[in-house]
């Protein structure tokens, strides 16, 4: 695998990990509530999360960019959520551990993309969206400071070639929210990136 993309299955493990943990703190009065994700509550951000995992494993399948938003908010809960969720990242890593997987060309939403870039992508959106879980359920919000540190050092590469980014003064947000306020002079790495992130 090609740099800066080396160990990316290990480190969309870990970001599952960090979800995961926010996840299992979920009280039963807790689903309805809000996230910072203005659309959605707890339980519509976990489905988020949990058909991510789903759709692109399909995408390695051969599925197309037209199935993965027409899917993207079916209901992939059922009546275990925790469950649901924790299942969906151990099946991704396993799809995306197949001979030439990483390598494999994707159809994505926002672009052709091979399957290390994907994943990626997936990745950040994960810890990302710990976040945004974590300040829902007025848990620890500190992320795991390795992973942000790679994501925040590799935005532009994570987000190369692709029709929207993060990144990109230009990008139309339909994906991705605008990033927040200008940076303060003394700005830790997570906040950077939450801001970036338009959290």
């Amino acid at each position: 695998m090609s740099y800066p993309f080396v160990g990316i299955i290990d480190r969309y493990l870990l970001s599952g990990r960090g979800f995961t943990r926010r996840l299992r703190a979920v009280r039963p009065e807790q689903w309805t509530a809000p996230t910072p994700c203005a659309e959605w509550n707890v339980r519509r951000l976990v489905n988020h999360m949990v058909r991510g995992n789903l759709n692109y494993i399909s995408l390695l399948d051969g599925g197309t960019a037209a199935d993965f938003l027409r899917l993207r908010d079916e209901d992939a809960l059922g009546g275990d959520p925790v469950g649901a969720y924790i299942q969906s990242v151990r099946e991704c890593a396993t799809a995306f551990r197949k001979p030439g997987a990483l390598q494999q060309i994707l159809d994505y939403p926002l672009g052709p993309v091979t399957g290390e870039q994907a994943l990626a992508v997936r990745t950040t959106d994960a810890t990302v969206h710990t976040w945004d879980l974590a300040r829902a359920l007025g848990a620890p919000e500190e992320l795991d400071p390795e992973l942000v540190a790679w994501i925040e050092d590799h935005l532009a590469e994570i987000y190369a070639g692709l029709a929207e980014s993060p990144v990109s003064a230009d990008t139309t947000h339909r994906f991705f929210a605008a990033a927040r306020d200008r940076p303060l002079a003394e700005e830790a790495r997570q906040a950077r990136l939450l801001r970036l992130m338009g959290r």
